[in-house]
């Protein structure tokens, strides 16, 4: 057996022994969350000194029963999986530790605490996610895992899936989708929910995540493209198309299970829409930006798709050429599949859910006319020709396109971790919060 298969196989022991530990993690999450919720009914009639109760009498107020949490502290919580979209155009991405805000994550999180779906400590939820989607990049399929409030008398995680439990089970339960919609932004919408057994994880769970990047296109050459995405399918080393976390990224090989490029069904004049679908099972920071913007340079004749061999040869090419990505706003998280989870709503939930949808395709609409109209204005301007202008600034862009094998690198893994680990040993220096990137 070579190296490669031997550190292979000692990789897919470790994740196996990750999604173990996931699992004992969330019922050990479970158990002590019921036997905290059965603690605090016996002691609901009791003397509790903790957050200002001095006895039953009401003498003194508690300041968490004030804010409703005295009531809600004796309600059941189940766990769930919530299936929701978002458009990512004002979103500084979606996970809650970005530096700014807006993020997906924020919007959510105060969603749930303002309709008192959560409470107690946010460690206890055992909160997961699918996706980490990057700044302006938005979803129509991004899932996420956590406790929330139920109406069923026990607290539970279920140890069975959604297509298993009853029609009458999920009944009686909390409309998730259309209380959570009321209080939610327009460009945040949750689509559905799940019952989920206590060892699921949104992120280790999934089987496979599918992208789209829309793109117009124009005078690309799409057979040449698809050539080159050829390349991308199967498992291959892709630290040349992504950017690179060497401080927590280890290992960079991916499987990419399919890659297609197709007409989308608009057009504009004569001038065809166009998605990428890419299905994976994971994928790197950027990753899907860094293909793309390869393959666009591949689809203007600047690069053969020969170019996607030599980036994937991590021994002809250890450093990644630097080059631009692709913008960010036409990528969209499609979906995250898992087995055997369906996702579920209300019929009222549904219809006002399209609703909403309809309302926003016709506001946007309405601003494409006005586009329209700007254009058809345009035309009362006397042009000016400059044929030859622009025929020479064609030539000067294919004459300044310097090949991406040609170009500066950035530095390799191994001479990140060097650098890392050189600083590790020196002591730390104090920054400058208003320094800091």
């Amino acid at each position: 057996m070579d190296l490669v298969a031997i550190l292979q196989s000692q990789l897919d022991t470790l994740r196996s022994r990750i999604k173990e530990l996931e699992s004992e993690n969330a019922n050990l999450s479970a158990q002590i969350s019921i036997c905290r919720c059965q603690e605090t009914k016996e002691k609901g009639n009791g003397s509790l000194v903790k957050n200002g109760v001095l006895d039953g009498h009401g003498k003194k107020k508690n300041k968490l029963r004030d804010l409703g949490y005295g009531a809600m502290m004796h309600h059941s919580k189940r766990y769930v999986a919530l299936k929701f979209m978002y458009f990512g155009a004002r979103f500084y991405g979606f996970a809650s530790e970005a530096q700014m805000d807006p993020t997906v994550e924020g919007e959510l999180f105060k969603a749930l605490e303002r309709t008192r779906l959560i409470f107690g400590d946010k460690k206890e939820l055992q909160y997961s996610r699918c996706g980490r989607t990057d700044k302006g990049v938005s979803s129509v399929g991004q899932v996420i895992a956590l406790f929330i409030r139920s109406n069923h008398r026990e607290s539970r995680g279920d140890n069975k899936y959604s297509e298993e439990i009853s029609i009458e089970e999920s009944c009686g339960e909390i409309d998730y989708v259309r209380v959570l919609n009321r209080v939610l932004p327009n460009d945040i919408r949750i689509m559905g929910w799940s019952p989920i057994p206590v060892g699921f994880s949104a992120r280790f769970s999934c089987l496979s995540r599918v992208y789209k990047y829309f793109f117009w296109q124009g005078n690309l050459n799409i057979t040449a493209m698809e050539t080159a995405a050829e390349k991308f399918l199967g498992e291959h080393d892709f630290r040349n198309f992504c950017k690179m976390d060497a401080g927590n990224v280890h290992n960079y090989r991916r499987h990419i299970i399919s890659f297609e490029i197709l007409p989308f069904g608009e057009s504009y004049k004569a001038d065809q829409l166009m998605i990428m679908k890419i299905k994976g099972s994971a994928f790197l920071w950027h990753q899907i930006r860094c293909m793309v913007a390869v393959l666009f340079l591949i689809g203007q004749g600047l690069e053969s798709p020969n170019v996607i061999d030599a980036l994937l040869d991590i021994e002809r090419t250890p450093r990644k050429p630097q080059f631009p990505m692709a913008p960010e706003i036409p990528l969209v998280l499609q979906s995250c599949e898992f087995e055997g989870l369906k996702f579920i709503c209300s019929s009222d939930s549904k219809q006002a859910l399209n609703e909403h949808l309809e309302r926003e395709c016709r506001s946007y609409e309405l601003q494409s006319a006005i586009f329209h109209e700007a254009l058809l204005n345009s035309s009362c301007v006397e042009i000016v020709s400059d044929n030859n202008i622009s025929s020479d600034r064609t030539k000067k862009k294919e004459a300044s396109h310097i090949p991406l094998l040609s170009r500066p690198t950035e530095p390799s893994y191994e001479e990140r971790r060097k650098k890392l680990d050189a600083g590790a040993g020196m002591p730390r220096q104090k920054v400058n919060p208003g320094e800091m990137k």
